[in-house]
């Protein structure tokens, strides 16, 4: 038989192997509730110190000592003020240095200037004060004072308050197409379109603003008269300057805008003549004639009826209605193109040629075109800068044997139509080319 004291060492050693066995088998679960434990120890301790933290920031619990405040001259107590930069911009003239400056804005010239000495010290101001000005002066009927927009255009007609809506891709976008089309005006759409072409057409042969304005102007008496009764109203097309792109535009009453347009040039003193014309907006020689004929009677006829010279009549004063391209108008712009080196000379001499050219009988039923090329052929020969008849003819628009025929009645006329004034030499006139 064992003694108690073996039995009990005996079961304590089984139970402790059991034991450890049992531990080996649960260690990453034992693991896993340490470092559990652990984690909920130091979120604890977080939340302590940032809870002591909170209360010291706010000062919850503890009460802010008491600080006496001095009085004011009014009776309040002042406020500690606390430091702050001073980000204010102070603008001080640099002669006078004076402080608080004197300075005075000018808005009329955008200039800020010092009222002691006068140095303009800032320019470019921006004026912040309300504007109110009256525009009754720009508007022809002096009905809208303080009017917001542009002036009242005397090209167009009625109120000229028309929406232009873009146009989009949503769904209520045909809808506001064609509220769109209903609220244009139609006779302003047709006169803007008018005038872009005439703008379009001067500028293509270098009219100039005040030729296109005058077309534009005859153009809307015309319209406003009811002229173009009756006129075809079928545009052409024309291409435009870029020959890479080739856009075409229609041109609504062709014939009207080219006589509109030829007639402007006779007013301003510019000389265009058909062929130029025809050019530029496509339409025959023999309708921009017809109209140009019907245009000038019915002028004639709306001048008559307004002797006062009223709106756009006023722009007819200085057109002759018999008046024709003279060749000596037509000499100015053929030796600019000519790149002659005493142009001026050139020009002066075929000016006065062209002006002595009524004398002589065998050319007063030909073109102004091949007595102008005639004429300058002549001068430049004659001043040491002969010009072949095709050089001229390229820059005239006539055929180089129409230029010789008509140099030849000049050649024969030589000894009236030459000044002695000129200072021209008798070898130069001997030289000159008999055909």
């Amino acid at each position: 038989m064992h003694s108690p004291l073996f039995v009990q060492l005996t079961n304590d050693l089984l139970w402790t192997n059991s034991k450890t066995t049992k531990e080996k088998e649960n260690l990453p679960t034992h693991k896993a509730v340490v470092n559990k434990r652990q984690e909920l120890r130091r979120r604890k301790k977080e939340l302590k110190r940032r809870r002591k933290v909170f209360d010291e920031l706010n000062n919850i619990y503890t009460p802010k000592p008491y600080e006496p405040k001095m009085l004011g001259p009014n009776g309040a107590a002042t406020e500690e003020k606390v430091f702050e930069d001073d980000l204010s911009e102070v603008v001080i003239c640099p002669d006078c240095k004076e402080y608080p400056p004197n300075l005075v804005e000018e808005f009329s010239s955008g200039d800020m200037v010092c009222g002691s000495c006068g140095l303009v010290v800032g320019e470019r101001i921006i004026d912040t004060r309300s504007e109110w000005r009256t525009f009754a002066n720009d508007d022809q009927g002096n009905d809208d004072p303080s009017r917001v927009g542009d002036a009242v255009n005397p090209l167009l007609n009625g109120s000229q308050l028309e929406t232009t809506i873009a146009f989009g891709e949503g769904r209520d976008s045909k809808n506001l197409a064609r509220l769109q089309g209903k609220g244009q005006d139609k006779t302003s759409k047709s006169l803007l379109q008018a005038y872009r072409d005439i703008g379009s057409f001067s500028d293509s042969i270098n009219l100039g603003k005040t030729v296109s304005d005058s077309a534009k102007h005859i153009f809307k008496l015309t319209f406003d008269h009811g002229f173009m009764k009756g006129k075809p109203q079928e545009g052409i097309f024309t291409s435009m300057p870029n020959p890479k792109v080739m856009h075409r535009k229609l041109t609504l009453f062709p014939a009207v805008i080219a006589g509109c347009i030829f007639i402007a040039c006779r007013q301003a003193g510019v000389g265009r003549t058909f062929r130029e014309i025809f050019q530029v907006t496509h339409v025959s020689k023999k309708e921009i004639g017809r109209v140009f004929k019907q245009l000038e009677s019915f002028l004639q006829k709306v001048k008559e009826e307004n002797p006062s010279g009223a709106g756009s009549v006023s722009n007819l004063d200085g057109y002759k209605a018999s008046a024709s391209t003279s060749a000596e108008d037509l000499c100015t712009r053929f030796t600019s193109n000519l790149n002659f080196r005493n142009a001026q000379k050139v020009e002066n001499i075929s000016r006065a040629l062209a002006r002595k050219t009524s004398t002589v009988s065998e050319l007063a039923g030909r073109s102004p075109l091949s007595v102008a090329a005639a004429c300058i052929y002549m001068a430049s020969h004659l001043l040491g800068e002969p010009k072949t008849s095709k050089q001229i003819a390229g820059t005239a628009g006539v055929s180089d044997g129409t230029i010789r025929t008509a140099f030849k009645y000049l050649y024969q006329a030589r000894e009236s139509l030459i000044d002695k004034e000129w200072g021209i030499d008798q070898k130069a006139i001997d030289a000159l080319p008999v055909n």
